[in-house]
């Protein structure tokens, strides 16, 4: 019996140590690519997308206030 219980063990050490490397790897992996991608698209580009977004939500913030006061004026 305790040849099977240490081969259970045995095998939940690989298991996890592989999803742990694994996870690992792919935070280095995220990581270099973000560096990577800030590198050569940087944030300034991103931010006047941003812009016409935050028109937007002021829009659509604008909308969703005058439909509670419409509604609560009922």
């Amino acid at each position: 019996m305790s040849d099977l219980l240490l081969e259970g063990l045995t095998l939940m050490l690989i298991g996890m140590g592989t999803v742990f490397v694994f996870l690992a790897l792919l935070v280095v992996t995220l990581t270099l690519t973000s560096n990577l991608i800030l590198k050569f698209w940087p944030e300034a580009e991103a931010t006047d997308s941003h812009d016409t977004a935050a028109s937007d939500n002021g829009e659509v913030i604008a909308a969703i206030t005058a439909a509670i006061h419409q509604h609560r004026n009922r």
